[in-house]
This record gives structure tokens, C-alpha cells and sequence, in this order.
């Protein structure tokens, strides 16, 4: 049997339903946060909970548990359940706090993914407040979809300018000589991997440079890379069907390599 938490209470996840006629629920007032299980402890809870609680005061949602409650939860729900290395998922509803914390088994992606890198498509649009982690997916669910049925692995948003600024599920970033460019924080969502991406290019003196890039210029770079709490960082090998340099790849993987030592 497997379990869920609604509101501190332990409950078979089969009971884990939202109230459809709920006004908060119609109109997904709402945010969420996604944290790994990782050989039995929580990778950067207090990381994920602060991000939980800056999106909820973003979208006027008073977050009325605490930590300690939220991190008991989710210690009762690993233990109901006998887990080791899962993804947990926390959903926190309107006003009312109702708040959900359900679990799945941790995506895990093929070596020839970092390796070889991974196919992306573009998709005009931006995320409504990209800062906070709401759900109002749509934009996200429309061009993941279009991404997958032209066979690639992630969509890659253009904003109104022609500027690269996220993926539908993760950060992006573009290689060249010794620096890295990736979009300002106040144009994405500030993922938690991407504290660890930052941190990596100070140990290995990259400098950072906070500018998105534009579609005309993508495939000058040396290398480009994507970056969220389930890739670590993958290398991008194509982006609407036509290939892009890698001949920074090295460098890619060594990213992806002290996300996953710093996770």
C-alpha cells in the first residue's frame, strides 16, 4: 500500500484527491516543490522548503506550517512507505493551505544523455512569474509535448525578444571560452540545481555572465548544457534538428559531475 500526507495527516495515496469544485483548485492557485530522496536523506530540503515558501508569499499564499512540520511529514511518509531514493513532490492549495506531499520513483536518464548529449527544441513563449514555482504548467505542458513529437528531450522557451531564457523543466547555459552565459535571475526560475551549477563555475574559474542567449547567435557557442534536480547537468547536442558544438563537453561533464558530488 502506498501512502501520501494531506495536511500532516498520513492517508493511502488513493485518498490524496483535490476538491474539484474548490475556486483555488479551477484556477491552480498553487505552487509546488519536487525534492530528491537520495540513499535515504533529503537533498537540499531546507534549499527547497525556502523556495516552497518564496513562491507561495509571491502569489499572496500564507504558508502557515513550518519547516520542522513539513520535514516531519516528510520523514513519516518515507518511512510509511520504506524509501530510500524517490522524488517527493509537495503541492500547497490557495488560502485554505491544503497541502499534499505525494512520491515517485526518481527519474534516471542513460549515460548516453551526458555523454552524447540530448536533443531540444525551441517554443515561443514565457513562463507567467517565472521566479515562483506555481502551477500554471501549461506553457510547460504545450511545449514538452511539441518537444516529444519531434523526438527530442526538452522545449527551450524564446521570449518576445528572441532570447533562450529556460526549458520547460530546467535551466540553460551556453559555453564559450571561459565563460558562462545563462539568463538573469529575475527572468527564470531559480532552480536549486542552479545554485550548485554557479558554485562549480567559481571552483573552476568560469566567469558567470547573467545574459540569455539569442537564437541567432545559439550555435556559436562552444558548448550547451541544461540543468535541473533530476538531470544534474546534460550536455544539448541539437537544437531544432540542427547540431551544435560540443567541443566543450569535457567541461559539461565535469558540471555534471560536482552538481551530483555536491548534491
Amino acid at each position: 500500500m502506498r501512502h501520501a500526507i494531506r495536511c500532516g495527516c498520513l492517508i493511502e495515496e488513493k485518498d490524496a484527491l483535490l476538491p474539484v469544485t474548490d475556486r483555488s483548485v479551477q484556477y491552480a492557485y498553487s505552487v509546488y516543490e519536487a525534492l530528491k530522496l537520495k540513499n535515504g536523506e533529503f537533498v537540499h530540503l531546507k534549499e527547497h522548503l525556502f523556495r516552497l515558501r518564496e513562491s507561495a508569499k509571491g502569489i499572496k499564499i500564507d504558508l502557515k506550517y513550518s519547516d520542522e512540520e513539513i520535514y516531519s511529514w516528510l520523514d513519516a511518509l518515507k518511512n510509511a512507505d520504506n524509501l530510500f531514493n524517490e522524488t517527493f513532490r509537495i503541492l500547497l492549495i490557495g488560502h485554505e493551505n491544503l497541502l499534499f506531499i505525494t512520491h515517485s520513483e526518481t527519474r534516471k536518464y542513460p549515460d548516453s544523455y551526458y555523454t552524447e548529449g540530448v536533443d531540444c527544441t525551441l517554443y515561443e513563449g514565457e513562463r507567467f512569474l517565472p521566479n515562483y514555482k506555481t502551477s500554471n504548467l501549461l506553457l510547460s505542458y504545450l511545449a514538452l509535448e511539441d518537444a516529444e513529437s519531434k523526438g527530442a528531450f526538452e522545449a527551450l522557451f524564446v521570449n518576445r525578444h528572441g532570447y533562450i531564457t529556460e526549458g520547460t523543466r530546467s535551466n540553460f547555459y551556453a559555453l564559450k571560452g571561459n565563460k558562462l552565459y545563462t539568463a538573469p535571475d529575475s527572468d527564470v526560475l531559480l532552480g536549486v540545481t542552479r545554485i550548485g551549477v554557479m558554485e562549480a563555475a567559481k571552483e573552476m574559474g568560469i566567469q558567470v555572465v547573467y545574459e540569455p542567449v539569442y537564437v541567432k547567435d545559439v550555435y556559436s557557442f562552444d558548448s550547451l548544457f541544461i540543468s535541473s534536480t533530476s538531470m544534474k547537468a546534460m550536455s544539448v547536442r541539437s537544437i531544432n534538428g540542427k547540431s551544435v558544438s560540443r567541443s566543450m563537453n569535457t567541461m559539461v561533464l565535469r558540471f555534471s559531475d560536482y552538481v551530483g558530488q555536491w548534491e
